[in-house]
């Protein structure tokens, strides 16, 4: 039965199928397959996606973060480009379920948890997600209060900096609550503006500093290859988890890609190039505080505050705009999404914004942030030995096992094909075990530190194998005739 139809590789539903998926108690506006008319997004959309999410403080402060634990500027440059490199290849992959068949991430993981199942991997998402909003929220307020003490008598007010945190809290809370649409729009014309601020930002460091060679000589703290590995491999950990959250719910904004093409030469020719180009400006600016000021200065609110009251305005606009552009577009979607797929016939969007704000503020930002050593080896490299693993699940589900072939409805469906027989498929459960364990045993064997050291890639690793091994013979997978029933392929959809 033809249920869905094929076009320039994006599939819709067709009436029929329209009709079953809006009968289903697992289905809401927000979570329903994208319509032919929805895949708007060209490539400069994703670009300009991926430098409003990239020119952000958390990204300053881990290029920070890198020096401060003994590496020169170059290296921790190219830990973090190779780090954007290694994430954009799952980001990628992901990108295309989203792209093809127009579904959010919640719903791409009914795929391989099952109905019910896939709370499990939407939520852990969500929950990190809500993390960095707070983390983000922290940056912006505290930021936002330095610059304010700068400018006025801000220092006298009583929990000064607690009331920048929560009044910041409060804009992105709203701005997040209006939906993707909005973010689409904000990225679009913010993107530039932050590509010149950035940009305006380094040539006065170049200035004042007397060019590259005072701003970049400061060597690196490590006297052999095994010092410099033993930070080099969690620091590459980290920052391949610093967007490996992304990799998980990247199609909740590729079902709106206008072709495979936008969304891979977007998000290809942004990402590795932005996070490392806007981290050696952060490099580069610290750098030249010491020839400026004497001393390294990484908080670039405090740069900021050196500067003439206009440029202190400027400089707090761009700040603003930063971590709104990187907050509500990568870490309200996920969590959002993930509230509502609790109860789609009774939760929406907007709930799921509200409450994934107020989560934020119970994963108690200013304590991650208290010094570099939390930021890059508890938080991200924690979190990314809990990612890993469903990255490998979903890579393995789509690519080797289905082979790219889904059927829309029976996503829909609280007793389909893909609710297995309880609802949870027990298989990505084992592999997503599997695949977490081994490396958390090893963080506590000196001898296999090395493997905790690289616990998100290890981990994607194993729950790739595991979980194409165990599904080799699974009854819902679906040959090429079987795809051919449900999809016209070269026809047009009638819901587009």
């Amino acid at each position: 039965m033809k249920t869905q139809a094929e076009s320039n590789g994006i599939v819709t539903l067709t009436g029929e199928g329209e009709k079953l998926v809006k009968d289903s108690p697992l289905y809401n506006e927000g979570l329903r397959p994208t319509t032919r008319a929805e895949h708007s997004w060209t490539a400069y959309n994703f670009a300009s996606l991926w430098v409003g999410m990239s020119i952000c403080l958390p990204t300053y402060a881990m290029a920070a973060g890198l020096i401060s634990l003994g590496m020169n500027w170059w290296q921790a440059i190219i830990t973090i480009i190779l780090g954007n490199v290694i994430v954009l290849i799952p980001i990628l992959l992901n990108s295309h379920a989203g792209t093809k068949f127009g579904i959010p991430y919640p719903v791409f993981a009914r795929l391989w948890f099952g109905s019910k199942g896939a709370h499990i991997p939407a939520v852990a998402r969500g929950l990190i997600g809500a993390g960095w909003f707070g983390i983000n929220c922290w940056f912006g307020g505290a930021a936002i209060d330095t610059l304010l003490m700068s400018m006025t008598g801000w220092e006298h007010v009583p929990g000064h900096l607690w009331i920048a945190f929560f009044a910041f809290w409060l804009l992105n809370a709203w701005i997040a609550y209006r939906g993707p649409e909005t973010i689409k729009k904000m990225e679009a014309w913010a993107a530039p503006i932050l590509i010149i601020m950035s940009l305006a930002l380094l040539v006065w460091a170049l200035t004042k500093a007397g060019g590259w060679g005072p701003m970049l000589s400061a060597p690196s703290k490590f006297t052999s290859s095994g010092e410099f590995l033993k930070v080099f491999f969690p620091a590459l950990t980290g920052a391949i988890a610093f967007w490996a959250t992304m990799a998980l719910n990247i199609p909740d904004f590729c079902r709106y890609a206008k072709s495979q093409k936008a969304q891979i030469i977007g998000q290809s020719s942004s990402l590795p190039t932005t996070m490392g180009g806007f981290s050696f400006i952060g490099v580069a600016v610290a750098s030249a505080t010491v020839v400026i000021y004497g001393e390294a200065i990484w908080d670039p609110a405090a740069v900021l505050a050196k500067f003439s009251p206009f440029a202190i305005f400027l400089g707090t606009i761009g700040i603003i705009l930063a971590t709104l552009t990187t907050n509500v577009a990568a870490n309200i979607v996920a969590p959002a999404r993930a509230v509502e797929n609790l109860a789609p016939r009774k939760l929406t969007y907007e709930h799921g914004a509200i409450i994934a704000s107020v989560v934020s503020l119970l994963m108690q930002p200013w304590y991650i942030l208290e010094n570099f050593g939390n930021y890059i080896f508890l938080w991200l490299g924690t979190y990314g030995a809990l990612l890993g693993p469903i990255d490998g699940i979903a890579i393995a589900d789509y690519w080797l096992v289905r082979k790219r072939r889904i059927h829309l409805t029976e996503l829909y469906k609280t007793k389909g094909i893909y609710s297995y027989k309880t609802g949870y498929n027990t298989r990505a459960l084992w592999a997503m075990a599997i695949g977490i364990v081994i490396p958390f045993v090893c963080k506590y064997v000196p001898a296999l530190s090395i493997i905790w050291d690289n616990a998100w890639t290890v981990g994607l690793l194993i729950s790739l194998a595991i979980y194409t091994w165990m599904m080799r013979n699974d009854s819902t997978i679906m040959s090429v005739k079987d795809y051919e029933k449900v999809t016209a392929r070269g026809g047009e959809s009638k819901a587009s």
